[in-house]
C-alpha cells in the first residue's frame, strides 16, 4: 500500500495483491456518502457508455470511509478529440427532467439533485442559491451577496431563450477529472453526475486551464454549440467559482463578484 496523487479532498492509495492493484480513497467516516454518490456516478456514466474506472467497493471501517476502484494507468496527454467526441455521446444521453435520483457532491460540498421541468429554475434553486446562502454563512462580502441576489432574480431572464435538453452531464468536468489509457483512449472519473444542460460540462472545461482545441473539434463533430454559449458560459461556471470560493477562499469570491457583473450588465 502506498499514497498517490487523487486530489485535494481525499486520501488516494494504491494497494497491490498478488498481481493486481486498486485505487482507493479513503477519508473520515462523515464522507461514506461522499463516496457511495461517486460510486453511484461512475456506474452511471458507464452504462452510458464512457470508460471510467469501476467501483469495486466501499464502507465505513471505524472512524475512516473508503472507496475502491479499478487501478487505471492513466497519463494527462492522448487524444483530445477523442475525449470531446466521447463526450458529445455521453451527452446524447438523455434523461426526462432536471436533476437526478440523489443529491451528491461537488468536492465536499452537497450538491443539491431535485427533480425539475425547469431549467432556469434547476440552475437557479439547486446551483446557484445554495452556494450563495454558503457564502452568506462563510461571511463571504455583503456586495458579492446583495449582487447576488440580483442575480437570482434574472437568471429566468438569462436562459429564457434557451430550452436545453436534459443530457447525462459529468458534472465536474475539469482537466484534472479526465486522463488517457496508454492506448489514447479517454477516461472519465470523479463525477458529480446530474441531469443537465450539456453546456454546463463544456463550460467547467474551459476553467482552470481548458482544454486543447482538438478536445472541442472532436465535440463539435457529434454535437456542435448553440449560439449564445459564450454569455452562458459565465452563468455556468460561476457555480464552479462561487464554490471555490466557499471551499478555499482566496481570490474567488472577487472573481465570482465579476462574474456577476457581466452576468448582470446583459439585462
Amino acid at each position: 500500500m502506498s499514497l498517490v496523487g487523487g486530489g485535494c479532498v481525499h486520501r488516494c492509495l494504491l494497494l497491490e495483491g498478488g498481481s493486481r492493484r486498486y485505487f482507493a480513497k479513503v477519508n473520515d467516516r462523515t464522507q461514506v456518502d461522499n463516496f457511495a454518490a461517486e460510486a453511484d456516478g461512475l456506474a452511471e456514466l458507464a452504462a452510458a457508455g464512457a470508460r471510467v474506472p469501476a467501483p469495486l467497493c466501499r464502507g465505513r471501517e471505524g472512524e475512516e470511509a473508503f472507496l475502491v476502484l479499478e487501478y487505471l494507468e492513466l497519463r494527462g496527454d492522448g487524444d483530445y478529440a477523442a475525449l470531446g467526441r466521447a463526450l458529445a455521446r455521453l451527452h446524447s444521453v438523455h434523461g426526462e427532467t432536471f436533476g437526478w435520483r440523489r443529491n451528491n457532491y461537488i468536492g465536499r460540498t452537497p450538491q443539491l439533485n431535485p427533480m425539475s421541468s425547469s431549467w432556469s429554475g434547476f440552475w437557479r434553486d439547486a446551483r446557484l442559491a445554495p452556494q450563495l446562502d454558503l457564502a452568506k454563512r462563510n461571511g463571504q462580502g455583503a456586495q458579492l451577496l446583495r449582487k447576488g441576489e440580483r442575480l437570482l432574480e434574472a437568471v429566468p431572464r438569462l436562459l429564457a431563450r434557451h430550452a436545453p435538453a436534459a443530457s447525462l452531464l459529468h458534472g465536474d468536468l475539469w482537466g484534472g477529472n479526465a486522463g488517457f489509457l496508454a492506448g489514447g483512449e479517454p477516461v472519465l472519473f470523479d463525477p458529480s453526475v446530474y441531469w443537465g444542460d450539456r453546456e454546463a460540462d463544456l463550460a467547467m472545461t474551459e476553467l482552470f486551464g481548458g482544454f486543447p482545441a482538438a478536445f472541442y473539434s472532436g465535440y463539435a463533430e457529434i454535437a456542435p454549440l448553440h449560439s449564445g454559449y459564450a454569455q452562458r458560459r459565465t452563468l455556468y461556471n460561476l457555480y464552479h467559482v462561487l464554490n471555490h470560493a466557499n471551499l478555499f477562499g482566496g481570490g474567488y469570491a472577487s472573481q465570482a463578484e465579476r462574474m456577476i457583473d457581466e452576468l448582470l450588465a446583459q439585462i
